[in-house]
C-alpha cells in the first residue's frame, strides 16, 4: 500500500477522529468545535478523501494564540480548524509507525512511553558517570525556523509518496491568521496541531544521529538538548562543532547568548537543576519554577477575589496547581522547599478564612466551634483576644490560636462539596514513595 492509502484507511480516520475528540482543544478560525467532528465527517468524508487523493485539499490558516513561557515570554501557537486537525492526526499516526522504531534512545519529547522524568534520569546517569560539563544548547525559535525543503527531503528518504508529501507541504504553507489578517508561512512548523510534534522529531532525529555517530552523551526533549562531556576544553570544542553542523546541515540558528557551557548546578533543563550530595548527583526544581509556583498561588489567593468566592472553589484551584506542580517535579529533592511553601500557603488561606468570617462575633463563634469539635483546649479568653484583636488580617491569622485551630489537619478535612486543602509536603512524600 502507498502511504497515502494507509493515511486514508477507515481505521486510521476513525482513530484520528477519536484522538482529536479526546484531546479537545479550542476551535480554529471557522469556530467549529470537536463535538461536531463526527457529523461533519459522516457527511464530508468522501469529499475530503477525494480532494486529498487529487492533491487539491487546502488546509485553512491556523489561528494564532500566545501562551506564557516559564521565562516570562510568550510562545506562539497555531490552532488548526478541527477538520485539518483530524487530517493532521491521520498523517501523524502513520508517520509515527514509520519513524518511532528508528528514533534515538536519547530523545524523549512527544513520544509514547517517554517523558521528562526519563530524560532527567538519563541526565543524572551521565553526571554520575563523571560527565560533569554541560553544553546547554538553545535553538532560536526552532518551530518557527524549520526549513520546509529540508524537511520534505528528509521525509522523502523513507517514503517518496508524492501525494503524502504534497499534503504535508500544504499544511506547512497553510498560513497564520492573527487579528483578522492572514500571513503566509514559508518556514517553520506551527505548534498547536497534531502533526508538528512528529515533524519536529523527524527533523531533529538527523541531529540525534549525528551526535550518536560522534559518540557523544546527550539528552534531547523536543528542541531542548543538553550534551555532556568530561572537561571544559572538550565542551567548548563540541559546542562550536555542533553549532556549526546545525546551521550548515539543518539551517537552524543556535543562540550565541543562550547556548553555553555550564556546570550541572548552574544548568536548567526542563525546569530542573542539579546538585551533588554524598551519594552523587541529584535533581531539584529550578528557582524560576519555584517562583512561578508562588506566583500562580498568589494569583488564586488575591485577597479581594478569594474572599468573595466560595472556599470550595479556592481549595479546588489550589489543589490542582499544587498537585500538577509536584507531579511534574516529584523525582526531584524538595522537602525543605515544600515544608516552607506549605506553611506560607496555609497562612495565606487562614487570612482568607478569617476575613470571610469578617465580624468579631462570627470569628469568635467559629473558632469556638473548632475548639470544641477538635478538643483543642483553647481558653475562652485566648479565642476572645483573637476575635476582637485590632491587628490586621495578616497578623491576626498568624497568631498561635488561629494556627492551632486551623491546623493543616483541619484544613485537609473534606466538608460536603468542599475538598480538603492539600498538604504539599505530605502529598510529595506519599507520591515519591
Amino acid at each position: 500500500m502507498e502511504l497515502i492509502e494507509k493515511i486514508l484507511s477507515e481505521e486510521n480516520i476513525n482513530e484520528a477522529i477519536k484522538r482529536v475528540k479526546s484531546n479537545k482543544g479550542a476551535p480554529g478560525v471557522d469556530k467549529m468545535t470537536v463535538n461536531e467532528i463526527d457529523e461533519y465527517f459522516r457527511v464530508h468524508k468522501e469529499e475530503i478523501k477525494n480532494s486529498i487523493m487529487a492533491m487539491k485539499y487546502k488546509p485553512q490558516p491556523v489561528r494564532r494564540v500566545y501562551i506564557p513561557k516559564a521565562n516570562g515570554k510568550k510562545r506562539p501557537l497555531g490552532i488548526p480548524v478541527v477538520t485539518d486537525r483530524v487530517v493532521q492526526q491521520m498523517i501523524a499516526q502513520q508517520l509515527n509507525q514509520i519513524y518511532e522504531p528508528t528514533y534515538s534512545d536519547h530523545s524523549y519529547g512527544f513520544r509514547t512511553g517517554r517523558d521528562c522524568h526519563g530524560a532527567i534520569e538519563e541526565v543524572l546517569q551521565y553526571l554520575n558517570e563523571g560527565y560533569e560539563w554541560v553544553i546547554d544548547l538553545d535553538i532560536e525559535k526552532y518551530f518557527d525556523t524549520v526549513n520546509h525543503d529540508k524537511l520534505i527531503s528528509i521525509l522523502r528518504e523513507k517514503d517518496n509518496d508524492k501525494t503524502t508529501l504534497h499534503l504535508i507541504r500544504s499544511f506547512l504553507r497553510a498560513g497564520v491568521m492573527e487579528d483578522g489578517l492572514v500571513s503566509s508561512t514559508t518556514v517553520g512548523v506551527p505548534q498547536g496541531g497534531p502533526l508538528s510534534p512528529e515533524l519536529s522529531n523527524i527533523y531533529l532525529d538527523k541531529f540525534d544521529k549525528e551526535l550518536e555517530s560522534r559518540g557523544l552523551r546527550f539528552v534531547r526533549y523536543a528542541d531542548d538538548c543538553n550534551i555532556f562531556v568530561k572537561s571544559e576544553m572538550a565542551a567548548d570544542r563540541v559546542m562550536k562543532s555542533v553549532t556549526s553542523w546545525l546551521e550548515r546541515k539543518l539551517f537552524l540558528k543556535v543562540s550565541a547568548t543562550k547556548t553555553k557551557v555550564v556546570r550541572p548546578n548552574k544548568s536548567n533543563f526542563l525546569g530542573f537543576t542539579f546538585w551533588k550530595g554524598k551519594d552523587g548527583w541529584k535533581c531539584k526544581p529550578a528557582d524560576d519554577r519555584k517562583k512561578k509556583l508562588y506566583a500562580k498561588v498568589k494569583e488564586v489567593l488575591k485577597r479581594k477575589q478569594a474572599v468573595s468566592r466560595p472556599l470550595a472553589e479556592t481549595f479546588t484551584k489550589l489543589n490542582q496547581i499544587i498537585r500538577g506542580w509536584i507531579n511534574y517535579f516529584r523525582i526531584g529533592n524538595m522537602k525543605t522547599f515544600l515544608d516552607e511553601f506549605g506553611q506560607w500557603l496555609r497562612h495565606k488561606v487562614r487570612v482568607i478564612i478569617i476575613k470571610q468570617w469578617k465580624i468579631s462575633k462570627r470569628i469568635y463563634i467559629n473558632l469556638q466551634r473548632l475548639n470544641i469539635r477538635f478538643k483543642c483546649r483553647m481558653t475562652d479568653e485566648e479565642i476572645y483576644k483573637v476575635a476582637n484583636s485590632r491587628l490586621g488580617w495578616y497578623r491576626r491569622s498568624g497568631m498561635y490560636v488561629v494556627n492551632y485551630l486551623l491546623s493543616p489537619k483541619v484544613l485537609a478535612i473534606k466538608e460536603k462539596d468542599r475538598p480538603g486543602l492539600i498538604d504539599p509536603l505530605n502529598y510529595y512524600l506519599s507520591s515519591s514513595c
